[in-house]
């Protein structure tokens, strides 16, 4: 049974999952992943605090069954109604949509309720990215996903954001955004506003229509669902790498817009006049190599030299490289 202070938690919570690590460090310097868990999405803004809550709390409590660390009548950590035994010496929650100050201290208040860990973080969901994705934890993070967020900071510890502001006042080049101007171009086309593009049968054909006035109701009805609809993007994408013109403008625009994002953040920091570290995370940008390669020719127009480039597929990796850090006893 692993001591209670050789124990680390890194959760990353989106809108649509929530992952969580269980770690343990026992004195080395990359700790190892012995439980994981998922559960469904802890956005806060987008699935509302009690789902967000339990979320976080069901992920967790599968890492530490995948862990084979079981409930026992009497303990210190309390997940859903059951005790655990192990008090976790620090935890990391990498959040989407915990930007404000009384989000993150609702989740410090849960995680003191519950004691789930003797430390406890909320950071927003790209200060992980930039922690695994970069040699020396500064340069700028971005991530396109269900939505799109760029973070950056230096070595000095300055900070600067650009993106992450939702579906309807931003997330351009995220899969929502992908999704949403695919769809438009198909039903541009089926009205002869414009070319004639392979996504007009490819979408159908996804939702299981057979006519184009049927895509109404799949999108309106009973509510939009923005997870079904930025589930296409994988499609649009497809599509341009399969020659399409239409679909191949939309991923251009998509790079342009990330690049953007990009920019603007190095601006801030003052990355402009060098190289500076870049790292990707997110389904979309990581799924696609005409979208990643689109993203590098745009940074290059815009006269940054983004490198090195790290990749991160599982951002919770770089949730439980801060919990290390945090578990480390301060001077």
């Amino acid at each position: 049974m692993p001591a209670t202070n050789d124990l680390l938690l890194g959760i990353d919570g989106g809108g649509s999952k929530t992952i969580a690590w269980l770690a343990l460090c026992a004195g080395a310097k990359t700790p190892e992943v012995i439980g994981r868990g998922t559960a469904g999405g802890s956005n806060p803004q987008a699935a509302g605090f009690p789902a967000a809550l339990e979320n976080l709390a069901r992920a967790v409590a599968a890492a530490f069954g995948d862990a084979a660390l079981t409930p026992r009548p009497t303990g210190a950590m309390v997940l859903l109604g059951k005790t655990y035994g192990n008090l976790v010496a620090a935890a990391v929650v990498a959040l989407a949509g915990c930007d404000r100050d009384e989000d993150r201290e609702a989740l410090s208040r849960w995680a003191e309720d519950c004691r789930l860990a003797r430390r406890f973080r909320v950071v927003h969901d790209a200060v992980p990215v930039l922690a695994a994705g970069t040699p020396e934890g500064w340069g700028v993070a971005l991530i396109s996903g269900t939505g799109s967020f760029a973070f950056g900071q230096d070595a000095r510890g300055r900070s600067a954001r650009s993106g992450g502001w939702g579906y309807l006042l931003g997330d351009e080049g995220s899969a929502y955004a992908i999704a949403l101007a695919g769809l438009r171009a198909a039903v541009r086309a089926a009205d002869g506003r414009a070319p004639a593009t392979l996504l007009l049968a490819t979408i159908l054909q996804q939702l299981g229509l057979q006519r184009p006035e049927q895509l109404v109701p799949a999108v309106y009805q009973p509510e939009p669902d923005r997870a079904t609809i930025a589930g296409l993007a994988q499609l649009v994408l497809k599509t341009a790498e399969a020659g399409d013109a239409a679909a191949a403008e939309i991923v251009g625009q998509a790079a342009r817009d990330l690049a953007a994002m990009v920019a603007a953040v190095a601006k801030k920091l003052d990355f402009a006049g060098g190289p500076f570290p870049l790292a990707l995370a997110g389904s979309v940008l990581l799924g696609s190599g005409m979208l990643q390669s689109g993203l590098m020719t745009e940074l290059t127009n815009l006269g940054l030299q983004a490198g090195p480039v790290g990749r991160v597929p599982e951002p919770v990796a770089g949730a439980v490289a801060l919990a290390l850090k945090e578990s480390t006893p301060r001077a």
